[in-house]
């Protein structure tokens, strides 16, 4: 609901919401400009007398004086049949410039408050203030859940890079589009009388006068006695009617003057409403205060940031939702397929899964997990697949899943099976699923298999829990779920270095050039290169070990028994062509700035690590520790490695191997060098991580048992940005 809330007025207003911004933008220059046209003045001991009397040796004609919020004094003045304004130099009394407003900012402060149309426009800005409330509220709601909680609110952000933009955006101007949305709300309810501004409590207007000569303005007591500090406004009589007075506003009250005395007539303090008014009206232009006129047109920014991002990302969701043929109704089903998603993006897989047990012949109900019926008559197996939102919590067509499941009717014989997606980066990763998996042990369903993960969309883990549901059904199941894919490049291999033959674990690092008048595609390394083999449309994934700038496509890949791929890439000679195209993966590099870096990985995972390293043209530390079978066989990048320590791009490498006879993992040097990580990690390091699933979770094990000491933990080390992984 939260997000509904959220997304349907950003949509429906982002253009007026937009416009409101941009020129809030415009306006919010208007404070500083003012500050800096205003010379330094000595206003406490300036009176409004003297300021006046300098004021009549240029003009005579002076109808009004203004002291602006930025302390700018404008006089407007008749002379010679000519009316003119100007900005002066109140300690001199001559002029500094002209006082007109821009038409750039008359026309920017037209529009911003009526929209150029009148009372209409006026009402649909009020509503629009409203409007931005709404949106910076459920968006800072929407932003904790999104990070994991409020305490991570100022940690690093993670996702595709729209997410990302939307979410800094966000992050970065809620606060100044709370302030301006409420202060803009409350001075539209003053605009239409639905809230006072104090304004009418105005002091009477004085019935008698001295009606004599005007008396020289600088003999007058009343303007003697209040300082140039306190002016906002002093209008001036009519010089031809005697009994006309002076109009006195000043930042405690108004009155009135007489002419010819000098003499107070009446006067009438600011109550509480005019007070809270001004201070309002202040809080939302910044008028005065110079530096929160930045800040508020800084926030006003991130408005065009988020609304273009934010209706990419509702389009990709839009898209991301497919159609499913074929869908038994829930009752006739002899399999349900429950599905959690918040961008859509497991619909896909839910989908490919929904096609694949149909072709083989079942009777396949699919359906939100809100949906969930209080029994399944005909259902022998119960299949959910979920993503979480946030810290732990379901996503938007799942939160009603858990209360549905404890009042259900489900047969106890039904299996079930629980397959959780999300992001190994994220604190609570898939825990969602995993308190759907143990609601359902609860409820005392029978468990087809363990619940199991797919990590940032993994098609090989999605494959992986495919084939070993098949089995348990006694069917062969191939979940093939092939994302779309953008246009591929055509890259010619030009370099093979062959690894591992003789311990039978053939690993090849291979490079690429542009085929034919091409140009590399642009990557850094840590990104992807999605791979399409030979009579496939899905593609595999492997991590760069290059980038553009160094002028080849790297990658690292072992020789799998079965692996389509890996076997076409091993067998492909020396000018052979692939086709291929980049998935960006931005999370996974080392941190800007110096401090140091922790490089673990095993087997090909050292391919991006070896990439960091030689970008590592700063020198920044960073240490590697790297695991393989044999030094002998497969000792991957063993020469460059050994030039990157003797350059300083490299700081120290401790390398692990498996298959001799002091048998050593990459975890064991973790561990044996306890001290010089912990240190490392309190002075602020940060830790990739790169290789098999097994190899990350027996490291993050042995990170756990290093840092206890410091009373820190992996989990505590993602949430800080500082632990992440690149897990295949």
């Amino acid at each position: 609901m939260l997000r509904q809330i959220h997304s349907l007025p950003g949509l429906v207003a982002a253009l007026l919401v937009m416009v409101l911004a941009l020129t809030g933008v415009v306006l919010s220059v208007e404070p500083v400009v003012g500050r800096l046209q205003t010379s330094p003045q000595t206003e406490q001991s300036l009176s409004i007398a003297e300021l006046a009397a300098r004021v009549d040796q240029f003009y005579p004609g002076v109808e009004q004086l203004e002291r602006t919020p930025s302390g700018a004094v404008i006089v407007s003045y008749r002379q010679d049949g000519r009316t003119g304004v100007v900005r002066i130099d109140p300690q001199s009394g001559k002029v500094t410039g002209d006082a007109e407003p821009s038409t750039l900012m008359q026309g920017a402060k037209d529009l911003h408050r009526s929209l150029l149309a009148g009372t209409p426009g006026r009402v649909i800005v009020g509503l629009m203030a409203g409007v931005m409330l709404v949106l910076s509220i459920s968006g800072m709601f929407l932003l904790a859940k999104r990070v994991g909680g409020w305490r991570y609110l100022a940690g690093p952000m993670r996702g595709p890079w729209t997410q990302r933009w939307h979410a800094e955006a966000g992050r970065l101007a809620i606060p100044g589009l709370l302030l301006s949305s409420l202060t803009g709300l409350y001075l539209s309810a003053v605009t239409f009388g639905l809230l006072p501004d104090g304004m009418q409590n105005e002091p009477e207007f004085p019935t008698q006068v001295t009606g004599g000569p005007a008396a020289p303005v600088a003999s007058l007591p009343a303007l003697q006695a209040v300082q140039l500090s306190d002016l906002r406004e002093l209008v001036y009589p009519d010089p031809e009617d005697p009994t006309d007075v002076y109009s006195l506003h000043t930042a405690n009250g108004d009155g009135y003057i007489d002419q010819a005395t000098g003499q107070l007539l009446s006067f009438r303090e600011h109550d509480r409403v005019r007070r809270l008014y001004e201070v309002v009206y202040q809080l939302h232009t910044g008028a005065g205060l110079w530096w929160l006129g930045l800040l508020l047109g800084a926030s006003a920014l991130g408005v065009p940031v988020m609304s273009i991002t934010g209706g990419l990302i509702w389009w990709k969701r839009r898209r991301a939702m497919p159609r499913i043929a074929s869908n038994s109704a829930g009752q006739t089903a002899d399999t349900v397929i429950l599905v959690g998603s918040e961008s859509n993006t497991t619909w896909g897989f839910a989908k490919t899964l929904h096609e694949a047990l149909v072709q083989a012949g079942w009777c396949v109900h699919i359906a939100p997990m809100n949906s969930l019926a209080n029994e399944y008559r005909r259902a022998e197996r119960l299949l959910i697949l979920t993503s979480t939102y946030g810290d732990g919590a379901a996503p938007a067509c799942a939160k009603l899943f858990l209360e549905k499941l404890a009042s259900s009717r489900l047969n106890p014989h039904q299996g079930f099976a629980v397959l959780g997606f999300g992001d190994r980066s994220f604190p609570r990763f898939c825990q969602f699923a995993k308190d759907v998996d143990e609601a359902l042990l609860a409820r005392g369903l029978r468990p087809l298999l363990a619940m199991d993960t797919v990590d940032r969309q993994s098609i090989q883990d999605f494959a992986r829990w495919g084939k070993a549901l098949g089995d348990k059904l006694g069917h062969e199941l191939t979940l093939l779920h092939a994302p779309h894919c953008p246009p591929t490049h055509s890259l010619q291999l030009m370099q093979r270095e062959v690894y591992g033959e003789q311990v039978q674990a053939p690993t090849c690092i291979l490079r690429f050039k542009p085929a034919a008048a091409s140009k590399l595609p642009e990557f850094d390394a840590g990104d992807l290169v999605g791979i399409l083999p030979p009579g496939s449309s899905v593609p595999r994934f492997y991590s760069l070990a290059s980038g553009t700038a160094d002028g080849v496509l790297e990658i690292c890949v072992r020789k799998q028994q079965a692996g389509l791929c890996s076997n076409y890439l091993h067998d492909l000679p020396l000018g052979g062509t692939i086709e291929a195209f980049i998935q960006p993966n931005p999370d996974f590099r080392p941190a800007p700035g110096r401090p140091a870096t922790i490089l673990i990985g095993a087997g090909t995972g050292i391919g991006p690590l070896a990439g960091f390293i030689r970008n590592n043209t700063a020198r920044r530390p960073m240490h590697l520790y790297w695991g393989g079978r044999n030094p002998d066989s497969d000792f991957l990048y063993e020469s460059e490695l050994g030039r990157y320590l003797a350059d300083q791009r490299l700081t120290r490498l401790q390398a692990a191997f498996s298959r001799v006879s002091e048998r050593r993992y990459v975890q064991d040097r973790i561990i044996e060098d306890a001290n010089d990580m912990r240190r490392l990690i309190e002075r602020g390091a940060q830790v990739l991580v790169c290789g098999s699933r097994d190899m990350a979770k027996s490291v993050m094990q042995a990170l756990d048992e290093v840092l206890a000491p410091l009373n820190l933990n992996v989990l505590k080390l993602k949430a800080e940005g500082r632990y992440r992984e690149d897990v295949y």
